[in-house]
């Protein structure tokens, strides 16, 4: 590939990387190994890996909390007593939603930013709430159910406006034509 000197293109197939990549525990275990020995900064070993940076912090900081059991992935659910106690620890020792994730071994520090959220918005109890998964909607069974006569006299309205509306319309247009046939004659005139 032709390159000028101030442009220089990028093997495009290296860069590469997937949304939501799931690396193995052995890989983030020698990530964080490779960090601590000092070989390299956290860029320099996110490049050296080809992960992302803030993964390093993320894996380093919980390695350094929990250990190789930090580097594990943990999909749960948290009771509203665990969610109240994070944020108050938090909010006590005055740590960012990251090290909190990190200390309580908390897989997305979005996490503690939504109850810190849910918490200041809606109060304590709000925690205590199981709100996973899609909101519901409002009963759709309880839909109204109309008698057979109220249904045939919309029907009746509806045809009956439609047959008003196409009136109108060509009564505009004949109103138009007989404005247009007007100007018309008076130009010729």
């Amino acid at each position: 590939m032709y390159c000028t000197p101030k442009v220089r293109h990028k093997n495009l197939a290296l860069e590469v990387q997937f949304f939501m990549t799931k690396y193995s525990a052995e890989t983030k275990m020698a990530v964080v190994q490779y960090y601590l020995e000092g070989k390299d900064s956290y860029k320099g070993t996110a490049n050296r890996f080809g992960v992302n940076q803030t993964d390093v912090i993320k894996w380093v900081a919980a390695y350094k909390n929990h250990g190789t059991e930090g580097l594990t992935v943990k999909n749960g659910s948290y009771t509203g007593e665990f969610k109240l106690h994070v944020i108050k620890y938090m909010q006590a020792h005055g740590l960012s939603a990251r090290s909190t994730a990190a200390k309580f071994n908390i897989p997305g520090f979005t996490t503690v930013c939504k109850w810190e959220r849910i918490y200041l918005e809606e109060g304590t109890d709000a925690l205590f709430r199981n709100n996973r998964g899609r909101s519901k909607k409002m009963n759709l069974k309880k839909k109204s159910k109309l008698n057979k006569q109220s249904t045939e006299d919309l029907i009746a309205e509806v045809q009956r406006i439609r047959m008003e509306n196409e009136y109108l319309k060509k009564l505009n247009a004949l109103i138009q034509e007989k404005e247009r046939s007007a100007t018309k004659i008076k130009h010729e005139s």
